[in-house]
């Protein structure tokens, strides 16, 4: 079977979240925990740090992966959804899982799946920790696909547990508040394992705090012990980058990171705190030269994509794969403080999103290109512009996300600011 066939094998054959929901949803462990079995438990062959949250676990992960790699460490990471190639979920010191290993992990196990059945991303799950196994990685990053008790991801044997913070997002399937959420992220806690909290969301601190007492999980909060002071975009050797003071325990040091969202400070002080409790396999710990050089490099070191991407100036065109309230809220704050004449938003969805509260944070004076996302689950551009007028935005429904990015920049004065957004797969057909 050629990697072609595979990937058809792999996003047709089986459910996916990403492509269908919740028929892809499994609410228990013993599908994974089956085909680690199978495998001889390769999770098992290689220490990890496992990050879970709503939003921004994404972004630490890579920070973290770029650290782990500065420092000379073998680091796997896998992170989800992917968004150009499939690969992208799986990778090695920042290259990508190569196609042949793909075709034949699939080639071999096959007859054991269709016996066992599990979703996309259980096995991509188990592809990737016997990728990492095979290849004697010294530490992987994982990040969770969704939630964290139930995720295919909460069989490792991490050094560290990282929850960056919690929001409104997957609550059909982990509850219909934040509490309920919390809970469900929670479940990554693990005995004796130090947790990092990247948000200190005081009404839902106690879920945190009475699983890791339960457990004697030492219990970190980075913002009690990080706090930014002032955030700047520099330049440095030609790249733009983002400058942030940080204090910790009466001191101040600088850092500057190649990730340019406003909303990355937060994680950069949750990646902060994580490294200052880590310790590596053999006692030793992260140098603050690596963490500086990681920092400054995440995007050269991992290839993350789609965080606050500029595609293109005049007019300044920039994606985001934040699609939930908080994260598009982040969004909206960043846009308006970049001076601008009009500003354009291409906005899409997929239609298991709660709509409504995301369309009401929509800014009335901008225009609007609606358009659906190219996956099954996306929302109809139609319905999508009927509700949102319910919300006082109006624009024109295109037929694809690239009609809609098009017209946007056909219309476009040089002075103009275009957002791509309101899915991760928006994102992923502009780029």
């Amino acid at each position: 079977m050629d990697y072609r066939r595979t990937l058809d094998y792999l996003f047709e054959q089986l459910p996916m979240y990403q492509r269908i929901g919740a028929a892809a949803y499994k609410a228990d462990l013993k599908t994974t925990i089956e085909l680690c079995r199978h495998l001889g438990n390769p999770e098992q062959d290689f220490p990890s740090i496992h990050v879970a949250g709503t939003n921004g676990k994404g972004s630490v992960s890579h920070m973290i992966a770029s650290i782990l790699q500065e420092q000379g460490l073998k680091t796997g990471l896998t992170t989800s959804p992917h968004l150009k190639d499939f690969r992208e979920r799986i990778r090695i010191n920042g290259s990508m899982i190569p196609e042949n290993a793909v075709s034949s992990f699939v080639a071999e196990h096959r007859d054991f799946f269709e016996t066992l059945k599990p979703s996309f991303f259980e096995m991509t799950m188990g592809l990737c920790f016997d990728w990492f196994s095979r290849q004697k990685v010294d530490v992987a990053v994982v990040e969770t696909g969704m939630g964290g008790r139930l995720d295919s991801s909460n069989v490792v044997r991490p050094l560290l547990t990282i929850i960056t913070n919690i929001g409104l997002d997957h609550m059909q399937f982990l509850g219909s508040t934040s509490r309920d959420i919390a809970f469900e992220k929670a479940g990554v806690i693990k005995p004796g394992i130090p947790l990092v909290i990247g948000r200190r969301q005081q009404e839902l601190h106690d879920i945190f705090e009475t699983a890791a007492a339960r457990v004697q999980a030492e219990l970190f909060v980075a913002p009690d012990h990080f706090s930014a002071l002032n955030a700047v975009v520099q330049k440095n050797g030609g790249r733009e980058m983002k400058g942030v003071e940080v204090e910790h325990q009466g001191a101040v040091k600088y850092y500057q990171t190649d990730l340019m969202g406003d909303y990355q400070v937060e994680n950069l002080l949750t990646v902060l705190q994580a490294m200052k409790i880590l310790t590596l396999p053999g006692g030793n710990k992260v140098s603050p030269d690596a963490v500086h050089k990681g920092l400054r490099n995440v995007t050269e070191n991992t290839g993350i994509a789609g965080r606050w991407q500029q595609l293109m100036t005049n007019p300044l065109v920039i994606c985001d794969s934040g699609h939930n309230t908080d994260g598009i809220r982040q969004i909206l704050a960043q846009l308006q403080s970049i001076p601008h004449e009009q500003l354009r938003i291409v906005f899409g969805m997929v239609e298991d999103k709660e709509r409504k509260e995301i369309l009401d944070l929509l800014p009335r004076n901008a225009v609007y290109y609606f358009c659906k996302p190219g996956v099954i689950r996306g929302l109809d551009a139609n319905k999508l512009a009927m509700d949102a007028s319910l919300s006082g935005l109006h624009g024109n429904v295109y037929d694809s996300v690239q009609d809609a990015l098009n017209a946007a920049k056909k219309n476009a004065s040089r002075n103009d600011l275009i957002f791509v957004g309101g899915s991760t797969f928006m994102v992923s057909e502009v780029l």
